[in-house]
């Protein structure tokens, strides 16, 4: 059975969508959905207080550790780590137990797809089914064995960014990863505010300072200077 895992942190436009989403779009693997907020201020965690049938707890704002505070109370022999904005193919929960029935494979994704019509944005969309690290990230969610998980040590919270890869990049020495040949929408808001070639462009230098030994609060620095948030 599977334990959904969503990291929040102001969410309220999109995270009762993807709720309600997420139980007309599984078929019955599901054991639980447990939304971890990073202290929201608009309103997240009264929102999802309302709602039945899911886990809320907070932890300290960070991804990282959202995820991983929500990894410790997950009762799920797999973890599905989804971001807010991002819609999962119907019967998502289906796919990846049929995905991690073979032992070979205990985490992969789906292929993404942008809600967006710019042509760059499609094409880094097609470029996700390359099954190499390279083509990875959170935006494309991630499912893997618990006892994996824990066994790499969850995601690393040293990092406020990149910390997707940082795991990723150890799956795949860990296992036989695999992309779940079915698309994973996500949205563009990012593009959207700080444009496409910008925004691209600082996720370039960001991969580029880690290849080349960058620390987390080296990345983290650089990103939040770019962004300027």
């Amino acid at each position: 059975m599977i334990s959904i895992i969503i990291p929040v942190y102001n969410e309220a436009a999109h995270i009762i969508h993807l709720l309600q989403y997420l139980r007309q779009n599984s078929v019955g693997h599901v054991k639980e959905i447990i939304v971890v907020d990073g202290g929201s201020t608009d309103g997240t965690r009264a929102l999802l207080l309302k709602e039945n049938n899911i886990e809320v707890m907070t932890s300290k704002k960070g991804r990282a550790k959202q995820m991983n505070a929500g990894a410790r109370i997950a009762k799920g022999k797999i973890l599905y780590f989804l971001h807010a904005d991002s819609l999962p193919p119907p019967y998502f929960d289906k796919m990846i137990i049929e995905a991690t029935q073979k032992r070979s494979s205990q985490a992969g994704c789906f292929m993404l797809k942008f809600d967006a019509s710019h042509w760059w944005l499609r094409l880094m969309g097609r470029l996700t089914a390359i099954n190499h690290i390279s083509f990875r990230g959170g935006d494309q969610s991630l499912y893997v064995n618990k006892n994996l998980f824990w066994k790499l040590g969850g995601f690393n919270e040293e990092f406020i960014i990149f910390e997707d890869n940082v795991l990723i990049k150890q799956l795949y020495k860990a296992t036989k990863f695999k992309v779940i040949r079915k698309r994973l929408v996500t949205s563009s808001r990012m593009y959207d505010k700080i444009g496409v070639w910008q925004l691209q462009w600082i996720y370039l230098q960001i991969y580029w300072k880690k290849r080349f030994g960058a620390g987390p609060e080296q990345l983290y620095e650089h990103y939040k200077r770019k962004i300027a948030l």
